[in-house]
């Protein structure tokens, strides 16, 4: 939704200068006009179609859809093909013509007449295949995308809940080599089966040769068609586990890139090639048993079309002797018999093919039939001009368990994380949330911006159930610095602007320079055009967090959440951060997760959490005073930082003394 002028930060677009004036003019809270979703236009391309839903449908129906929206080029190529197949099989009869006509005992017709057609005949063919192998390819392409970008489409729908608990690994492969198999079969199989009818045009100009030799040369065709069928049946389940298993080992590289720096400090690597030769293993007797049944079917598929050729010789040597039969008829027989030796071999390639992409396409549609459990309601509204009022009302919350069906642990479920919360945090409040590890601190955090709904009770903004908003308007009003940032390999101004592509670049080095980024940017070897390697590991921990500060300080939002952002900064750096921080909180709702204490001096009120219920509310000083449990979580905490942190020790030290 937009209103009839786009503002950014309450700004309006056409006077970027004045947003960006100076740090202060980015970081203070604006009042925030109707949604706009990131600031630009997608110039995204959508799926012509995508997979048929009706999960009663074979494989080939459901994915019909793709194929039929792009009928228009692929009829052209098919009909071209028919076209080029039946030049081919004009062949023949103009050498039996010319054997007749030109080189019997009486010559009828200049033998370059038909030169001429055969001449005529391939040129014609020839451009008759180019236009078909082109259109054939562009369709092939297309539909490789639509496939594609339906299930990347899908996976940006579906929830945190389902990549809780699958492979990346195993997402990569679905999307990669599944969708090749299924669109390869999609477009050359029917194009295999356009090859393959020559042989019925040949056995139909077969017929009006000789009706007796023509079903003589046809005598094999049961034979084939059964040895294909046992063909199928056997490769179905090999292709399956082929698939699932090349799966597997793009799960142990990814896992292996992904976490290089782990493997390397543990002296891994040899661990970890045994593990991925285990399951190259495991594809090698996939593809080894998929070769030996090949190996079995296939000369059986094609070399059975030369018994026919063997018995058309026989029969038909017999009806020439007889002079029932002409010398150029045999041979054109024999002509067409190699013709159709062609599509028998291609037959059998087809069943293969069509098992491979039958085990590829419901892994495929495995995933495309998941539903996400987090959607928008019919009646949802966006969340427009926000007051940062949240409020948890009775919440109760377990991770794994479905939010539409509370279940106990008795009964299966997991154990609750959050049980009867309540908290409220008032417009432009700054809280701070501190407990031990597991006491459900991130938890909350991960509620509001909706990444998980509730089991029972409500979380609230502004008055509204997160439930009744549009996660878009909600989540474009909610600013979350993750305590593992996760950087873009792309430039560190594109990564800063990933929230407002369109900011200017006064905006982004503003926001940088209040999250205490710019310094070592500029020293960098191209300032912010320096692309990040892989995750952003190129930089420190410390760079990292700084950046995905800058990155929630940009969008402006009414509502800030910092998931233990600052646990991978220094203290000094730290506390010059500290400093934009608290102009940022002006005015803005921000939830702190918390352990160090110059972090908790942000907040206005601290709540301390343990067993997931809060058991005291207050300031620091008061909760130092009143709870012995929280002067001891931060003990605790203070003794797992890093020696570099090891001044908050004496701190607390200091302040538990006072009180």
């Amino acid at each position: 939704m937009s209103t009839t002028e786009d503002k950014v930060d309450g700004v309006s677009a056409d006077e970027p200068s004045v947003a960006a004036s100076t740090d202060r003019d980015v970081t203070r809270q604006l009042p925030v006009a109707a949604y706009v979703p990131m600031g630009v236009t997608s110039e995204y391309e959508a799926p012509r179609a995508t997979i048929d839903p009706d999960t009663s449908k074979s494989w080939l129906k459901r994915a019909f859809p793709i194929v039929a929206s792009h009928k228009g080029p692929f009829l052209i190529a098919l009909i071209l093909s028919f076209v080029g197949l039946l030049l081919q099989v004009a062949v023949p009869q103009v050498l039996n013509d010319a054997l007749t006509n030109s080189l019997g005992k009486v010559a009828t017709v200049p033998l370059h007449y038909y030169v001429y057609w055969v001449l005529a005949l391939g040129i014609v063919g020839a451009i008759a295949g180019y236009f078909s192998r082109t259109y054939l390819f562009k369709v092939a392409y297309a539909i490789e995308f639509d496939l594609r970008n339906s299930i990347y489409e899908h996976l940006t729908r579906m929830s945190f809940p389902f990549y809780d608990r699958v492979q990346s690994g195993q997402l990569i492969s679905r999307a990669n080599s599944d969708i090749r198999s299924v669109q390869m079969y999609l477009t050359f199989a029917p194009m295999i089966l356009v090859q393959c009818s020559i042989a019925i045009v040949a056995f139909c100009v077969m017929l009006t040769i000789s009706v007796p030799l023509a079903l003589v040369a046809m005598v094999t065709m049961p034979f084939i068609y059964w040895t294909g069928v046992r063909m199928r049946n056997n490769l179905f389940p090999v292709s399956w586990i082929i698939q699932s298993r090349l799966a597997e080992v793009a799960t142990v590289v990814d896992e292996n890139v992904s976490g290089v720096r782990v493997v390397k400090s543990f002296a891994a690597e040899e661990q970890q090639l045994r593990q991925l030769a285990s399951a190259a293993d495991k594809v090698q007797w996939g593809y080894i048993k998929d070769a030996d049944l090949r190996a079995r079917f296939t000369p059986l598929i094609q070399n059975l079309s030369q018994v026919g050729l063997v018995l058309v010789l026989i029969f038909g040597g017999y009806m020439v002797i007889q002079g029932s039969l002409g010398v150029g008829a045999i041979l054109e027989f024999n002509i067409y018999l190699l013709m159709m030796q062609a599509p028998f071999m291609m037959l059998g390639m087809l069943i293969m093919m069509g098992q491979r992409a039958a085990a590829s396409a419901e892994r495929i549609y495995e995933i495309l039939d998941e539903q996400a459990t987090i959607v928008d309601r019919p009646d949802a509204v966006d969340l427009t001009d926000s007051r940062g009022d949240v409020r948890f009302e009775d919440v109760r919350f377990a991770y794994g368990s479905d939010s539409r069906v509370a279940r106990s642990v008795e009964d299966g479920g997991n154990p609750d994380v959050l049980s009867d919360f309540n908290l409220h945090l008032r417009s432009g409040e700054t809280v701070a949330l501190v407990g031990r590890t597991g006491s459900g601190k991130s938890t909350i955090a991960r509620l509001v911006a909706r990444f998980y709904d509730v089991s029972d009770g409500a979380v609230m903004v502004d008055g509204h159930d997160v439930r009744d908003l549009t996660l878009t308007s909600l989540r474009a009003n909610i600013g979350v610095v993750l305590d593992e940032p996760f950087l873009f390999s792309v430039s560190i101004r594109d990564n800063i602007a990933y929230g407002r592509p369109d900011a200017s670049d006064e905006a982004i080095m503003a926001a940088a320079r209040s999250a205490g980024a710019d310094g070592f940017i500029q020293h960098l070897s191209q300032g912010y055009d320096t692309v990040v390697g892989e995750r952003g590991y190129t930089l420190s921990g410390g760079q990292r967090q700084r950046i995905a500060i800058a990155r929630a300080l940009l969008i402006n939002p009414p509502i800030l959440i910092l998931d233990d952002a600052t646990s991978a900064i220094d203290v000094k750096v730290e506390q010059q951060i500290h400093g934009a921080l608290r102009v940022l909180m002006e005015g803005r709702t921000t939830l702190i997760v918390a352990h160090r204490l110059s972090t908790i001096s942000l907040a206005d009120r601290v709540v301390l959490l343990d067993g997931g219920q809060i058991v005291a509310d207050g300031t620091h000083a008061d909760l130092l005073a009143s709870t012995p449990l929280y002067s001891e979580v931060l003990a605790q905490a203070a003794q797992d930082d890093d020696a570099a942190d090891g001044d908050i020790i004496e701190d607390i030290d200091a302040e538990l003394g006072a009180h």
